[in-house]
């Protein structure tokens, strides 16, 4: 509403500092170049200030910004090439976007954190591209499944059944590493 009502910079740059690097990585997963993804994203900056004044009328603007980063990623792909076929890859996750969903309740949780962060981030690598961007946008970014849906334009059913095909296998793989029960099993189960 800042940004909206009175053009107010600070804001702008707080949203920019606050969303780039998601929009960033949903960016990459289209156009598979980091410039071009880092440049896509500086675009949807760009026409955010444009239309400031109409922003007051967006009711959730991270998904805004996600459609908006979506649109001009497909147009780029589009204009590279007119008989590309896209197929959306995986997600450039980190281990901070891993960490924020994990809770450590105790000084053991502590200790495993480091090698089950690094077991999570390898099995959501070794899911299928359009399952980790589904994934990552309702278990990292927090969308929900109409959101995600709406934006990827898929149903909702596949949205639900993405997310839960990605958490039995995460757990799956987890479960074949270790021998002990995984700590933030809860935060990763299907809605």
């Amino acid at each position: 509403m800042r940004i909206a009502l009175s053009e107010d910079m600070t804001a702008y740059k707080e949203l920019y500092l606050l969303m780039f690097d998601s929009l960033f990585h949903f960016s990459y997963s289209f156009v598979k170049s980091k410039q071009v993804a880092e440049e896509l994203v500086s675009d949807v900056f760009v026409k955010l200030w444009q239309i400031r004044s109409q922003l007051n009328a967006v009711d959730n603007l991270k998904l805004y910004l996600f459609g908006i980063t979506k649109n001009f990623s497909l147009s780029y792909l589009t204009k590279a090439s007119k008989n590309l076929s896209i197929q959306l890859d995986a997600m450039d996750l980190n281990e901070t976007d891993i960490e924020s969903v994990i809770e450590f309740k105790n000084p053991e949780d502590l200790y495993i954190s480091k090698e089950t962060i690094k077991n999570v981030m390898k099995a959501i690598q070794g899911l299928p591209p359009q399952c980790q961007i589904i994934f990552s946008l309702v278990k990292v970014e927090g969308l929900r499944y109409k959101e995600v849906a709406r934006l990827l334009d898929i149903s909702v059913f596949t949205v639900r059944n993405q997310v839960a095909i990605a958490t039995k296998k995460i757990e799956e793989a987890l479960l074949q590493k270790s021998q002990f029960r995984i700590p933030f099993r809860d935060k990763f189960s299907a809605s």
